[in-house]
């Protein structure tokens, strides 16, 4: 689909761009797609579809329409200030600081006479800011499913700055927070922030946007602008069978994995690393038989690793520089005679990525079986949990040094003390403390009685968070960030007891840690599943519905993956301890709080099993260790719907793959996208990856029709280390991943 455009000064036509490829059909198809902006002295263009193949092209039923926008708000320019302040417009935020609200005239407005300027001083907390007024007259309407572009043109002494939106929900009258859509520098001049709002969801009809100013220092503003980008497009066309098209497909590869996968890791070339150590087998351990491969899932092959140290049910996560930390392990099986059960190693790897081989750091203060591991803000890896090298719940913090690569002395490393189980999962906060969302392994575990916490590390306090459901049936659940990052919303999913062997239950649970006062809430139940009941026997049950659990059968093992569109597969899971595999998958859409049942993985996935994302948008699960001492080697792919589109967006070209966080990056598309975002790659075992995460990228389209895409300025959001970048088209299709990295 070709544009040229007229240049009036020049009286001149010229190719202007190719707006999207088009591929074969054998019946009429509409082809459409959004122009760029229209450049200044460019008044006509001219367009059709060019065939460069041998072949027969017909087309009909042209159509060119202006999408110019109305600006939505009202008093855009502050012009009107005939009470005192500018009509339809407040002042707003919250904290503690001493602020001062100024109408700045003359050459201080970016036009006209008048702009609005914040002075903050004393800041301790909170932000202050200047908002469309939140009433029914003076907040912008919006229409849900689209998306807007919002502007303002802004100068700021600091580069605590945000452009953040509120929503309105019309059927409770209320107004929330809704998102903060890109970060913005300082600037002594005027400059332009701008940036597209999320898909608006539904049952909201207005929102209300400006800057936040978050430190001290003064922030002015003039020229808001809202305006409908509409790019809403119908769904496209599927090359698949209608089921495939509705659920997806999952396809078991033709060879099996070569190691007894515990633990996956997604590497920024593309490859896997999975590790086995002694793959819960005894007579491995007593041999020294310790495995790990790099399994390569376009190549279909695999290449063994020598793994000096049994990392069984150790703890991994990806570095800033790509590379991977293994920490702890399995020093000892239990002993035969009672005398100790399992042990922890306190030894330490990095798995070198461009050498392919294990390099040994130093050791722990402590053994670790089953710690956790999450990436700070700054890069540095902190540890918690497991069993130590006695066999014991070991309390010890650990803090591995991003900038020294070693693991801290113990009186280096702020203490508290507590024991948190085996594999918490802790999510990183945005303020840089830590969310243990109340999954774990292994019984009953955590600090807290209600099940979840939020603990700062640096300042040595926890805090107990109620309202989970069953918090001492949650092992082997699935906790996840929900997209984007930016939101702060945690879904935590099934789970069980191994010690009680109750059936696993279908609850989920919903935080969001930006509220004052976090609490969990119920979610909707899990989808109903398949049971096979030690494959003797296949039982159907009827859903129950959301709200009872009479009758229902939950699954533990669940794993929970991010898709880059943007929803959550949820697939896997047994109803009991390493037994009862329950055979269902799901995708969960945040946006409307529902899942969508999809075809199930033909193979039980339960104990140490593992689901990813690959680059491609698929979705890789692996291994299942039942009670009998078995391990299932198949490899099973899960192509969700968008796979099967007719296209997908491309990314054609990328200013740079190193980012510096606040900084503006630009890239190029075949066709016309609504959102962008980084996605981290899986380390994940036991069903769990507590660094998992997709980051928002607001994005502004530009003249040329390039997208200049905006990275946080908070690393805590966005932990340094490698990313999958990708784009999303209006109608939902995503592109496949560009690895860029993020940080120094």
């Amino acid at each position: 689909l070709t544009v040229f455009k007229h240049t009036a000064a020049t009286d001149t036509w010229s190719y202007f761009t190719d707006l999207t490829t088009l591929p074969a059909t054998a019946t009429y198809a509409q082809a459409s797609a959004l122009t760029p902006v229209i450049p200044d002295g460019v008044d006509q263009i001219t367009f059709g579809v060019s065939i460069s193949a041998d072949g027969t092209l017909t087309t009909d039923d042209y159509s060119l329409v202006d999408t110019s926008p109305t600006n939505l708000v009202v008093n855009p320019s502050l012009e009107d200030q005939s009470n005192g302040f500018p009509v339809c417009f407040e002042k707003s935020g919250w904290g503690t600081s001493n602020v001062t609200y100024t109408s700045v005239t003359g050459t201080a407005a970016h036009s006209g006479n008048y702009a609005e300027q914040i002075t903050v001083s004393g800041l301790t907390s909170g932000d202050r800011k200047v908002l469309q007024l939140e009433s029914s007259t003076c907040a912008p309407k919006v229409t849900a499913g689209h998306q807007y572009q919002a502007s303002v043109w802004y100068e700021s002494t600091t580069n605590s700055n945000a452009l953040t939106v509120f929503k309105h929900t019309a059927a409770t009258d209320t107004w929330s927070y809704f998102t903060d859509l890109t970060t913005l520098p300082a600037t002594a001049t005027y400059a332009q922030a701008s940036a597209l709002t999320p898909v608006i969801p539904d049952g909201v009809d207005q929102i209300s946007f400006g800057v936040s100013i978050y430190a001290d220092g003064t922030l002015t503003t003039d020229d808001y602008s809202l305006t409908d980008t509409n790019q809403q497009a119908p769904p496209p066309s599927c090359t698949a069978s209608a089921d495939v098209c509705a659920h997806g497909r999952w396809d078991v590869l033709s060879y099996p994995n070569t190691v007894r996968a515990i633990h996956s890791v997604m590497l920024n070339n593309g490859k896997v690393l999975l590790i086995a150590g002694s793959g819960n087998d005894p007579t491995a351990f007593a041999a020294g038989t310790f495995k790990t491969t790099l399994w390569d899932p376009v190549a279909n092959s695999f290449t063994d690793i020598a793994t000096p140290a049994d990392m069984f049910c150790a703890g991994h996560v990806q570095l800033p520089n790509g590379n991977v930390l293994v920490m702890g392990g399995n020093k000892a099986y239990p002993a035969a005679d009672g005398s100790h059960g399992y042990e922890g190693l306190k030894t330490s790897y990095v798995f070198n990525i461009t050498t392919n081989a294990y390099q040994q750091t130093n050791d722990m203060n402590t053994g670790h079986w089953y710690p956790s591991a999450t990436e700070m803000g700054n890069g540095d890896v902190l540890s918690l949990g497991g069993l130590n090298e006695a066999g014991q719940g070991t309390v010890e913090t650990e803090l591995f040094s991003n900038t020294s690569q070693a693991w801290l002395a113990h009186d280096s490393v702020p203490q508290t003390y507590n024991y948190w189980g085996l594999y918490p999962s802790m999510i990183l906060m945005q303020d840089g403390r830590l969310f243990y969302t109340g999954s774990h392994v292994f019984g009953n575990q955590g600090p807290s009685g209600s099940g979840a916490d939020i603990y700062d590390f640096a300042a040595k306090t926890i805090t107990d968070i109620p309202g989970l459901q069953d918090p001492q049936e949650r092992d082997q659940s699935a906790a996840v960030l929900l997209p984007p990052a930016q939101d702060q919303k945690v879904m935590i999913m099934g789970g069980g007891n191994v010690n009680t062997n109750v059936d696993a239950n279908r609850y989920t649970d919903l935080i969001d840690l930006m509220a004052a006062d976090p609490s969990y809430t119920p979610g909707p139940l899990l989808p109903q599943g398949k049971l096979e009941l030690g494959n003797s026997a296949t039982m159907t049950v009827t859903d129950p519905g959301v709200g009872t659990e009479t009758g229902a059968m939950g699954k533990m093992y669940v794993s929970a993956v991010l898709m880059p569109d943007r929803k959550i597969l949820e697939t896997g899971g047994g109803l009991h301890n390493r037994a009862d595999a329950v055979y269902e998958s799901s995708i969960y859409d945040p946006a409307t709080n529902s899942f969508q049942s999809v075809t199930p993985d033909p193979v039980e996935r339960m104990y140490h099993s593992e689901s990813f994302l690959l680059p491609d948008g698929r979705i890789v699960s692996v291994g299942s260790n039942p009670g009998d001492g078995s391990f299932d080697m198949r490899i099973s792919v899960y192509s969700p719907p968008y796979m099967f589109a007719s296209s997908r967006p491309k990314i054609t070209s990328l200013a740079s793959q190193t980012w510096a966080y606040g900084s503006t990056q630009r890239v190029t598309t075949d066709s016309a996208i609504v959102q962008a975002e980084l996605i981290r790659p899986a380390a994940v075992t036991h069903s769990s990856d507590p660094n998992q995460r997709l980051v928002d990228l607001p994005i502004t389209q530009n003249a040329d029709g390039s997208y200049s895409l905006n990275l946080t300025s908070n690393p805590n959001l966005a932990p340094p280390g490698s990313y999958m970048l990708n784009v999303v088209r209006a109608d939902h299709v995503p592109s496949t991943s560009v690895w860029v990295k993020v940080g120094s």
